[in-house]
């Protein structure tokens, strides 16, 4: 079977990656339908989607009309069933298995039967997700990664169970939207997060070890190996609680010590010093 060219995107959350993900699937060209649980949270994705276009226009990234298309291709709703014609449907909901599995139980009723189901997590098992459906030969994982717009890279995931030609079409959909997509098996944490997830936490051991200040750590990988942003900045970016959450998935996959969140970063969590989103975390943030 051929891959299916996708013309309608559906997307399940409009939270940071959400509201990201559907920006690029508009300003690729594609009718983009998105939904959240609620009329709030609708209005603060499609502020976020808005913000983020207007400063894709302030910098030059993209110009006037551009932007004004891409508002256009975007409709929203907080029901699924919005989404029952799509081509593509991507979920990018909280980071929790059993919600991920409910959603997709949900879409699996609602969507097309052609259609693709992808989710964009960033460390579960596509495949215990996919478990939830009467089809996880169409389920994918799609990983973008944070800023959505900004950074080019797509892990798009197969489980044992993928259809070659839903991955071809998740694949190809990433290449359409301006990305450029990697495979790669359902492994926990893939491929970024594999590797990275542990450096970041060595980087938080060598800061309470006192080897160095959080700025000259930075500093350090910055400069002496060309990371466009330092290891504890980065930390801050992601989101420490998502980034605790990340580490306690591979730690559970793994039972290697690298994998497990630092204490540090347990206690900064539980303390509500989160990162950027709170304005507190390795550094102050003077808007969250």
């Amino acid at each position: 079977m051929a891959a299916t060219e996708i013309r309608s995107v559906g997307i399940v959350g409009l939270g940071t990656m959400g509201a990201g993900i559907a920006e690029v699937c508009a300003r690729a060209g594609a009718q983009t339908i998105a939904c959240d649980v609620s009329d709030e949270a609708v209005g603060r994705g499609r502020a976020a989607f808005s913000r983020s276009l207007a400063r894709g226009v302030e910098r030059g990234k993209i110009d006037a009309h551009a932007s004004e298309r891409a508002h256009e291709l975007l409709t929203t709703s907080t029901v699924l069933s919005a989404l029952a014609d799509v081509d593509l449907v991507i979920e990018a909901a909280v980071e929790e298995i059993e919600m991920k599995r409910q959603l997709f139980e949900e879409l699996d009723r609602v969507a097309e039967r052609a259609a693709v189901l992808a989710t964009n997590t960033s460390a579960l098992s596509v495949t215990e997700i996919a478990a939830a459906t009467a089809r996880p030969e169409r389920v994918v994982g799609m990983h973008f990664f944070n800023p959505a717009p900004v950074l080019p890279l797509v892990e798009i995931i197969r489980t044992d169970l993928t259809a070659e030609h839903a991955f071809d079409s998740a694949y190809g959909f990433a290449h359409t939207v301006g990305k450029q997509p990697i495979a790669c098996r359902d492994t926990p944490g893939f491929v970024v997060n594999r590797i990275l997830v542990p450096v970041l936490n060595d980087a938080v051991r060598v800061f309470d070890e006192g080897t160095a200040s959080a700025e000259d750590i930075d500093r350090a990988m910055e400069l002496g190996t060309s990371w466009p942003i330092g290891p504890l900045s980065l930390i801050d970016l992601i989101g420490i609680d998502v980034h605790v959450h990340v580490s306690e998935v591979l730690w559970g996959a793994y039972r290697e010590a690298r994998y497990a969140p630092p204490p540090r970063l347990v206690r900064m969590m539980e303390a509500g010093h989160l990162g950027r989103k709170s304005g507190r975390g390795f550094f102050e943030y003077a808007t969250p």
